[in-house]
């Protein structure tokens, strides 16, 4: 758990879409990567509408999705401390206005209960705490390995939606079923975008989306390929052409269109 706020020169200064993004990370813990930026693209906001992300860290995600949606109305909730006053540090730095809540989940702060909002959006931690190699440093175990089950992630984002407010999720393939069940108690036209590393390699992480009152039939989209070649070639990340806009200039990554 990082209680205290973080001094300058335990951070670095890390470009996201191109540079339009610029993040203040801890130098050593949990460091951002490409998973909140796909999050954050996938969340179908518009100009003035309210957003939540619940475990929001330093803020990456929100710093994506408010840039590439201007009028947004921003807040996150996050437990440790240090991390939500480096959330707040960030959407300063890069010229957005947003409210941090600091808080558990579980029990969220009495004013954030008052609100509901159009989207609410999470990279809820990937393993099970007790589950995996322990990480080192507590603050990027947390983020890592959470004891918190999913399902209140899921129940904590149905209470703060408007009807027919959607939800959207990041997670790992293999946590898709218990995902899908606990999103299926309270959340409705649920969809599914499976993200796959390379042509022909099998999913690591899924997308998932749901509606508050949705009564759409469940979707399960084609998987979306996001680098090109069999492996890995340095130099250059070789994202495909979509990810490429995605990733570097900001694009959306929108599930396909159709439904009602």
């Amino acid at each position: 758990m990082r209680d205290e706020a973080f001094p300058p020169d335990a951070l670095t200064e890390d470009a996201m879409l191109g540079g339009r993004v610029r993040l203040l990370q801890p130098a050593h813990g949990y460091r951002a990567g490409t998973d909140p930026v796909l999050l954050a693209a996938a969340v179908a906001a518009l100009p003035g509408q309210s957003v939540l992300e619940l475990g929001c860290g330093a803020a990456p995600g929100l710093c994506c999705l408010g840039v590439r949606v201007p009028g947004l109305r921003l807040s996150g909730l996050e437990l440790q401390p240090g991390y939500a006053d480096l959330a707040r540090r960030n959407l300063a730095h890069n010229g957005l206005d947003g409210i941090i809540w600091t808080g558990d989940l579980g029990s969220p702060p009495p004013e954030m209960k008052l609100q509901s909002f159009d989207h609410v959006f999470a990279n809820p931690p990937y393993f099970e705490a007790g589950k995996r190699i322990v990480a080192d440093g507590g603050d990027r175990e947390i983020a890592l390995a959470g004891a918190t089950p999913l399902a209140e992630w899921v129940t904590c984002a149905s209470k703060r939606l408007k009807p027919r407010g959607y939800a959207t999720f990041i997670q790992r393939a293999e946590r898709l079923p218990e995902l899908l069940s606990a999103m299926s108690g309270c959340l409705g036209a649920l969809e599914l975008l499976p993200l796959l590393p390379r042509e022909g390699r099998p999913p690591r992480l899924i997308l998932v989306r749901g509606r508050k009152e949705g009564r759409a039939s469940f979707r399960f989209h084609a998987g979306q390929v996001i680098h090109k070649g069999p492996r890995h070639e340095e130099p250059g990340s070789r994202y495909t052409d979509r990810f490429e806009q995605v990733m570097m200039q900001g694009a959306a990554l929108e599930f396909p269109a159709g439904r009602v």
